[in-house]
């Protein structure tokens, strides 16, 4: 059983979509970060950073007792190893794999998420801020839109580096995006969003809407 730590942000969309592809039995522990419930004392002993998501799993593969894991890529890699699904043993594929997975949590993710704040949630506005991150973002956009081309997943396969990258592109017309400027992540887009895990995964998302 692993105990997920989330909110229904796109690194919390990332842990429970894997979670749901793999089949693993799961229990969500909602952190609404809307209410500060990142800093609370239990949680920060489990994610030190005060960041969701974060798990438990409660019966590691070495039988030493449960183990605490924070950071959304961190997660995603010992879930992968753990399940052994979504993550290539090939050294070149996981090499692919592992560098997608990376773009995403040091690009996509920080990108996307500074165009979200500046231009959704900053108490003013800084058009220099503003821009920036929208063309940061749509170059990132560019960068994925060539990747995809003739090909169906980001590494070749249905992976984890899709799993990561598919929620930062969810929200992409508050990122002043427009998918149709991107046809291969449209396409690409729209494939992934029609899997099953994909879809339980939002539905689970859906119960801590407000």
């Amino acid at each position: 059983m692993i105990d997920l730590y989330y909110w229904t942000t796109p690194n919390g969309h990332k842990i429970t979509i894997f979670l749901e592809e793999a089949n693993i039995e799961y229990k969500i522990h909602p952190i609404d970060i809307t209410k500060d419930d990142q800093f609370q004392p239990d949680f920060l002993k489990i994610s030190p950073n005060n960041k969701i998501p974060a798990i438990v799993d409660n019966d590691p593969n070495d039988g030493l007792g449960p183990l605490a894991i924070f950071e959304s890529g961190a997660i995603l890699l010992y879930l992968a190893e753990k399940a052994k699904k979504f993550y290539p043993t090939d050294i070149r594929y996981k090499a692919e794999v592992n560098e997608w997975l990376f773009w995403q949590v040091g690009g996509l993710g920080p990108m996307a998420g500074q165009n979200h704040h500046f231009n959704t949630y900053a108490p003013q506005k800084i058009p220099y801020a503003q821009e920036r991150y929208i063309k940061e973002t749509a170059r990132l956009y560019g960068v994925l839109n060539t990747a995809l081309k003739e090909r169906d997943f980001i590494a070749g396969e249905y992976s984890i580096a899709d799993m990561a990258i598919y929620p930062w592109i969810v929200p992409y017309q508050m990122q002043s995006q427009d998918l149709n400027d991107f046809p291969e992540v449209k396409r690409w887009f729209d494939n992934i969003a029609l899997r099953e895990g994909v879809i339980a995964a939002y539905a689970r998302a859906s119960e801590y809407k407000k």
